[in-house]
């Protein structure tokens, strides 16, 4: 399933200013020593997922002599993302060799049972976390330059010698974010998992909350476009970080395609410039992320600044329509939408313009700029209306997709969203789709918290907590401590990437619950 977008010719146009603004807003990042908690055993099981046992207290960590072939497990008790420390020494006869030994991180227990030797995905192996080091000389303090994202943390002693073991005095981690988990007073609730999908939420999103907002401090570590969206959504019922959303938006705005498009993700580090990878649906949201960033926090003046750049995206995807004011289906990474494989993106797609116009329009009447307002608010109207003349099954009442007339959960919950149907067609083609459950479902936490909000878009309260009980609830019955990137119950191992080594789990797009939960059942 690999999908990448290269433009190597790309031409960048720089906003100065906008770059100005956004690196006004850099945050300080907090830091915070945390220590492991226990030693632990992680044992395969005949379920995907292993399971963790105490071995030892951590106390007696000092206790342990590493020689060939030893190794311990440390468990730091909760999802961390930070820079590692270990302080280490020898025991026995004096060191006659180097300390050769293995270090090795995981998000969860999974990651510790799989072997970097088997990755055969189509992402670099270089995301494995894991470091093979030499020491010549103990005692010694050893900072690790990388930062890690990790609950588990194995220490494998490759060699030392016959004469000498080494031994682990102290080792911990200092975390970082730009939030504090203390300032967000937790979803009070009878119900456990209620109480665990908020606190897991918030873990996640509060490991992603960096000098950007990051779509996983393990992989990809740099802002998505789509990503930062529901990410900002739940910041504001949560931590009211204004500023980390303002500089995002600024980026995004301050560097663009030379036609004026906004890049799917952009890199701060080494220096700030944005990718080459080009989404349709990720640049129609920036104007959808600027306006919910306007109501969260008042801010005229950002959106009167980046409103021109939101209506250019509504006009570049403008032109991807056909005489029909259909959608015409791109070609390779066109869209994201969902990792789902052999999913025909060219509805939902239209489905997103349609919401986003609204959106924009929406932007364009608070600035006073009528003839704006009035141009999107057609162009809405004209992709309804086609879309239900041209894509509505008369026998199932669901909308099809591309010329395969391919049904799937994701063209009726975007057309949902955007208010192409009413309430009531809604919450029957919602019924419709529990009774077909098309073969082309849902994997991302993305795309299924778009589905939740359909189902709460269409009164159906009850269902969405069910199903966020379900499915994020699934992750946390399977060990989560933070949401992960995917997570297909039908297939837990599932990656898009060819091997779930190289998994995020611990995944911006998936920290919604805190939101749903707040915004709708509080």
């Amino acid at each position: 399933m690999a999908e990448v977008s290269i433009d190597l010719n790309m031409v960048r146009v720089t906003n100065e200013d906008f770059v100005k603004k956004a690196e006004a807003c850099v945050p300080e990042l907090l830091k915070t020593v945390v220590r492991p908690v226990a030693i632990v055993d992680i044992v395969k099981t005949e379920d995907i997922y292993p399971k963790v046992q105490k071995a030892d207290d951590i106390e007696n960590l000092s206790s342990y002599h590493l020689a060939k072939g030893d190794r311990i497990c440390l468990d730091f008790g909760d999802h961390q993302v930070g820079y590692v420390t270990l302080k280490l020494n020898s025991v026995g006869s004096p060191q006659d060799s180097p300390a050769f030994f293995r270090l090795k991180f995981g998000e969860i227990a999974k990651e510790m049972t799989e072997d970097s030797k088997d990755y055969d995905g189509w992402i670099s192996r270089g995301w494995i976390q894991e470091e093979f080091i030499h020491i010549d000389v103990l005692p010694a303090e050893l900072k690790l330059p990388r930062r890690y994202a990790f609950r588990y943390m194995e220490i494998e002693a490759i060699d030392t010698s016959l004469k000498w073991q080494m031994v682990v005095e102290d080792v911990y981690c200092t975390s970082v974010s730009s939030v504090r988990m203390e300032d967000v007073k937790p979803v009070e609730s009878d119900d456990e998992m209620i109480r665990k999908l908020d606190r897991v939420s918030l873990r996640t999103l509060h490991n992603c909350m960096q000098s950007v907002f990051e779509d996983g401090p393990k992989r990809d570590r740099r802002l998505w476009l789509g990503d930062l969206r529901l990410q900002a959504l739940a910041n504001y019922e949560t931590f009211h970080n204004m500023d980390l959303v303002k500089r995002c938006l600024y980026l995004f705005a301050g560097q663009t395609k030379d036609n004026g498009q906004v890049s799917a993700c952009l890199f701060t580090e080494p220096k700030f410039i944005v990718d080459d990878t080009l989404l349709l649906d990720y640049s129609m949201f920036f104007g959808a992320t600027l306006l919910d960033y306007y109501e969260a926090s008042g801010d005229r003046e950002t959106l009167e600044d980046l409103s021109k750049c939101a209506y250019r995206q509504m006009e570049i995807a403008g032109e991807q329509f056909d005489e029909k004011h259909l959608m015409k289906n791109g070609e390779g990474f066109w869209g994201f939408i969902d990792w789902t494989d052999g999913l025909n993106k060219q509805t939902a797609m239209q489905g997103v313009y349609i919401y986003c116009a609204k959106k924009v329009q929406k932007i364009a009447e608070i600035l006073g700029d009528t003839e704006k307002a009035e141009e999107l608010k057609k162009e809405a109207e004209e992709k309804t209306a086609a879309v239900r003349k041209y894509l509505l099954d008369e026998k199932t009442g669901l909308f099809v997709s591309g010329e395969e007339k391919q049904i799937n959960y994701a063209s009726q919950v975007w057309l949902i969203l955007a208010g192409a149907v009413s309430i009531e067609e809604g919450r029957a083609m919602l019924d419709k789709l529990d009774e077909l459950k098309p073969e082309k479902g849902m994997v991302s936490p993305y795309m299924n918290h778009h589905y939740v909000e359909a189902l709460l878009m269409c009164g159906k309260k009850d269902q969405a907590m069910d199903y966020m009980k379900y499915y994020w609830g699934g992750m946390i019955n399977h060990g989560a401590d933070t949401f992960w990137e995917l997570y297909n119950p039908e297939n837990p191992a599932e990656s898009p990437y060819g091997s779930s080594i190289v998994n995020s789990y611990c995944h911006a797009w998936s920290c919604t619950p805190t939101y749903l939960l707040r915004k709708y059942f509080n």
